[in-house]
């Protein structure tokens, strides 16, 4: 037994959807462990140009999210501090069921787990002080709850999608919709890609970019987000009153 000096910190997980063990009564429901969470920036041409960028096909980058940042579908979550212009990104992620290093583009999607449907949130406002300081992003990117996630769902059950409407509504009105076929990197191609710059490891999750119609949102706001054949996020934050008196 491992004699930790402080109290282990929870696993990171996301629940799997349809799976055994997951249905009303269960004693357990079936979980993804969650070891990373890799970003890819600007993978929709019509978002890079609404960021003011070439849409050209330059090699993709990548940021990192915290593990901990997850937050499930049907949460209800404060408005996060320092901001005053927090912006939806709704995105396909993918779970990574096999690791490995230097992964052929023909083999990438072998190593594919499952699929879900996540909110990339955004504090845009210290993220671009941030460009223009020329320092790291990862406050206006890895900052508490900014990962709401729906459910996994098996590609042994729905295959590998490679196109299908991809939205956010915001109140019931749609925000974002693109369609999965227009990721200027594919799944294959950011999957290899990136196992050349890390070794990539069951557990690691990789959000797959967003299409155009980033905004903000605020306090009361309700998110919610969807992708055809996979499934759906949903969250809600705090009105303003309940988030103060939280923080008294």
């Amino acid at each position: 037994m491992v004699n930790y000096v402080i109290p282990q910190p929870p696993q990171a997980s996301i629940p799997v959807a349809d799976a055994a063990g997951s249905a009303p009564g269960a004693r357990e429901a079936a979980l993804f462990p969650v070891r990373r969470i890799w970003c890819v920036g600007r993978n929709y041409a019509d978002h890079a140009r609404e960021m003011g960028h070439d849409p050209n096909r330059e090699p993709p980058f990548f940021f990192a999210k915290p593990a901990d940042t997850l937050v499930p579908s049907g949460s209800t979550i404060a408005y996060p501090p320092m901001t005053k212009d927090l912006h939806h990104e709704i995105e396909l992620v993918v779970a990574i069921g096999t690791g490995g290093v230097n992964i052929a583009e023909a083999d990438a999607l072998n190593h594919v787990w499952g699929y879900a449907v996540g909110l990339d949130m955004t504090r845009r406002d210290l993220q671009g002080e941030a460009k223009k300081l020329q320092r790291p992003w990862e406050m206006g990117k890895g900052f508490d709850q900014s990962c709401p996630m729906g459910t996994l769902v098996p590609a042994s059950k729905i295959g590998h999608p490679a196109k299908g409407t991809i939205g956010l509504k915001v109140n019931g009105q749609v925000r974002q919709q693109g369609d999965l076929a227009q990721q200027i990197w594919n799944v294959q191609e950011t999957i290899a890609y990136l196992s050349r710059l890390v070794a990539l490891a069951p557990g690691d999750i990789i959000m797959t970019g967003t299409p155009a119609g980033v905004a903000a949102v605020g306090p009361g706001d309700v998110l919610e987000g969807w992708i055809d054949g996979i499934g759906e996020v949903k969250v809600t934050y705090a009105p303003a009153a309940s988030a103060a008196k939280a923080a008294e």
